[in-house]
């Protein structure tokens, strides 16, 4: 390989272009997950009545 495919070979595996998008992908993607997770969560009977009681209990005592 002569001295330019060298160069050319070295810049293209240390090129970082597309870097940053591909971590905000990747992030969003998992927010997403989480996202979704946290929605299956609350649907349930038992967490939505612990939400209901606290909240019930919050303005309670404020009240």
């Amino acid at each position: 390989m002569d001295g330019w495919g060298r160069r050319r070979l070295r810049e293209a595996l240390h090129d970082e272009k597309g870097a940053a998008t591909a971590e905000y992908a990747i992030i969003t993607v998992a927010a997403v997950g989480i996202a979704g997770l946290l929605a299956l969560v609350l649907r349930s009977d038992e967490v939505r009545g612990l939400l209901t009681e606290l909240v019930h209990r919050a303005l309670t005592v404020a009240g």
